[in-house]
């Protein structure tokens, strides 16, 4: 499908979703309860990628937290990420920054927002909130040093076609608030109630196959423990089963398939 097609296609799934095209904000002194938070670093040592782009990310990562910055998610509704921040283009002032393409560095305007939605992935799926849309990436591109999270525990995104959505099952009301500083992204979801279960996510049936000469591909499954305020675990529920191609070669670890 053209551009002009795909936008379509997604105007009529917001629609048909109820998805608003804005929300209200709210100051934080109605939120007192933290729910989950995380922050991640703008800038990284990436062999062969140029400064430049992570320069340009931590400028698209502004505008984008602009738009998202204080919304709150009442009982019963849905934000969408690309409906909240829209179009990127540089005439709203997004720059090119870092992209990937078939599991290749490349840069286009707007690069980078994927660490917007990673952050705001791995913070829902640790509060009560549902994520009802999420592309999970389909290459692993870095090896695992410096690796804090199990693989897959993001969500990439693509205007308009690979949004990320998030609802609202509870009494609850949820606040989101995001800021860019000068070295990383922070972001927290509180709540005007206070939480009844705290969330561990953790990877279950990690595998590597070497499938190919020279290919390999890796797969995990992750899932969550619900716990009560005691520790206790009330739940285990899965989340995403993933599977990408690696763009580097691994040390395949014990119990992998050669």
């Amino acid at each position: 499908m053209g551009p002009s097609a795909r936008r379509l296609r997604r105007e009529w799934q917001w629609r048909r979703a109820g998805v608003p095209a804005r929300l209200d904000r709210a100051p934080s002194e109605g939120f007192t309860h933290e729910v989950a938070a995380h922050r991640s670093p703008i800038f990284r040592e990436l062999a062969g990628v140029d400064r430049r782009l992570q320069e340009n990310k931590a400028v698209n990562l502004a505008i984008a937290a602009a738009r998202l910055d204080g919304i709150v998610l009442g009982p019963g509704q849905r934000m969408s990420f690309w409906r909240l921040v829209g179009r990127p283009s540089y005439r709203r002032g997004f720059k090119d920054g870092l992209v990937l393409r078939q599991g290749r560095v490349d840069e286009a305007v707007g690069g980078g927002m994927c660490q917007m939605t990673n952050l705001l992935y791995w913070m829902t799926v640790h509060s009560p909130l549902t994520v009802v849309e999420r592309w999970r990436h389909t290459y692993d591109v870095f090896p695992d040093n410096g690796r804090t999270q199990p693989f897959g525990s993001g969500a990439t995104c693509s205007w308009p076609v690979l949004d990320l959505q998030i609802e609202n099952r509870t009494a609850a009301t949820f606040r989101l608030s995001l800021t860019v500083g000068h070295t990383d992204l922070v972001g927290a979801w509180t709540s005007d109630q206070p939480p009844s279960n705290t969330y561990e996510v953790y990877e279950a049936a990690h595998l590597m196959t070497n499938d190919l000469p020279g290919v390999f591909t890796r797969r995990n499954v992750l899932r969550r423990r619900v716990l009560d305020l005691a520790g206790d675990e009330v739940g285990d529920e899965l989340l995403a089963v993933n599977e990408g191609r690696l763009m580097y070669q691994p040390f395949l670890e014990a119990g992998s398939a050669p």
